[in-house]
């Protein structure tokens, strides 16, 4: 008798913000790097991607939903990371003949965003990692959160570090299979649990050079982006790693911003150009040096992705002091936790350097260092295996 049940399993998946960048690939067909990397996962609380997979014997292509919109899933992405999972699950299949042939069924795949999708808030770094870890759970796979991100990696590079919680590496391994291109966990999230995030979204709109399009300008054009990747990165990677088993914010800050100034100088150092900052991300630096030369020490750091959003790491005991600060610069309705705060003002700064703050940041995030993907009952699809009406 065919088996007509629908299979399914859901789970969430965290953003990661890297601190130490990863651009460039050596191999675009598999996602490669041409540099290691490092990151910080934030709280789920805060951002994250729900996904939902299913499959049955009844369904009669593979489909995705994001946001509610159809999306295609005949590129090469979305087609490595189903291929690599059916694989491993027929592997169980074989070796168990008892199994649901699940390997041999289309896949329905669910998912929604709680942020902007493509505006420089790593949504496809939760995507995939969100994917690969509701599939291999369906699937029931055995596979470790490290071998998973191998999977991951093909379908967005950063996503195989938001399969793991806390501090993330990304090694970039030498293989030219991709064997040891993998995600490892530097340190879970309750090694420094103090570690927070005020992500001031700057534009919610689509980039306009997509990463994977900048990324390979950069390595054709760019002058500076070996240096990069061969000098510099390496030697930052070691830093960063034992800034964070110190628990060393100055370190971790002077690293973190150091990384994100060198990116965008190679970015801006590709023909053409590229410009992913914009006036109210340079204000946004403004602000954090100034705080921190007011305070006498490092108590923000700075860093933006792909895009124009500014990301402020910072430790809990200086929230008052950040936030505060913010509450000066932004308007009354985005900043609306200001009241909370004494007000920061620091000595010799015109607020007019920092005045495209007021009307360029539309909404504040704030959040913390979090966990990796949590398994949950809560499903985007229905019993007729399309996608539930919320």
């Amino acid at each position: 008798m065919t088996d007509k049940k629908i299979y399914s399993a859901s789970t969430t998946a965290p953003v990661n913000i890297a601190v130490v960048k990863y651009w460039g690939k050596r191999s675009v067909k598999l996602n490669l790097p041409t540099n290691s990397s490092l990151s910080v996962t934030l709280s789920q609380a805060d951002l994250k991607t729900h996904t939902t997979a299913a499959c049955s014997s009844t369904f009669t292509e593979n489909s995705l939903w994001l946001n509610g919109e159809a999306q295609d899933v005949s590129g090469a992405r979305q087609t490595a990371c189903f291929r690599e999972l059916k694989a491993l699950r027929k592997k169980l299949e074989d070796a168990n003949p008892s199994l649901p042939k699940m390997s041999e069924y289309y896949v329905h795949v669910v998912s929604e965003n709680n942020f902007p999708t493509a505006a420089g808030l790593a949504s496809s770094a939760a995507g995939f990692a969100a994917l690969v870890r509701a599939i291999a759970d369906l699937y029931e796979l055995p596979e470790s959160p490290t071998e998973l991100s191998k999977i991951a990696r093909q379908g967005s590079g950063s996503a195989c570090r938001s399969l793991f919680g806390g501090y993330v590496a990304w090694e970039m391994g030498q293989a030219v299979d991709g064997s040891d291109s993998y995600a490892v966990e530097v340190a879970p999230a309750s090694h420094w649990p103090e570690m927070k995030a005020a992500i001031l979204v700057v534009s919610a709109a689509k980039k306009s050079v997509s990463s994977t399009a900048g990324m390979q300008a950069t390595v054709n054009t760019s002058a500076l982006f070996t240096h990069r990747a061969c000098d510099v990165v390496p030697k930052r990677m070691e830093a960063m790693k034992a800034a964070i088993e110190n628990r060393d914010f100055e370190q971790f800050a002077a690293h973190t911003m150091a990384d994100s100034n060198q990116f965008h100088a190679v970015c801006l150092d590709t023909t053409p150009p590229i410009f992913y900052m914009n006036d109210v991300s340079r204000a946004a630096i403004r602000a954090v040096e100034a705080l921190n030369t007011h305070e006498g020490r490092v108590v923000g750091a700075y860093t933006f992705d792909a895009g124009p959003n500014a990301v402020i790491y910072y430790q809990e005991k200086d929230e008052e002091k950040i936030l505060g600060f913010l509450g000066t610069l932004l308007a009354p309705e985005v900043a609306e936790w200001a009241g909370k705060y004494a007000k920061v003002t620091p000595e010799g700064y015109d607020n007019g350097s920092f005045e495209a703050l007021k009307d360029g940041v539309s909404r504040v995030i704030l959040t913390r260092v979090g966990e990796g993907p949590i398994r949950t009952h809560d499903s985007l699809i229905g019993a007729d295996g399309l996608p539930r009406k919320r």
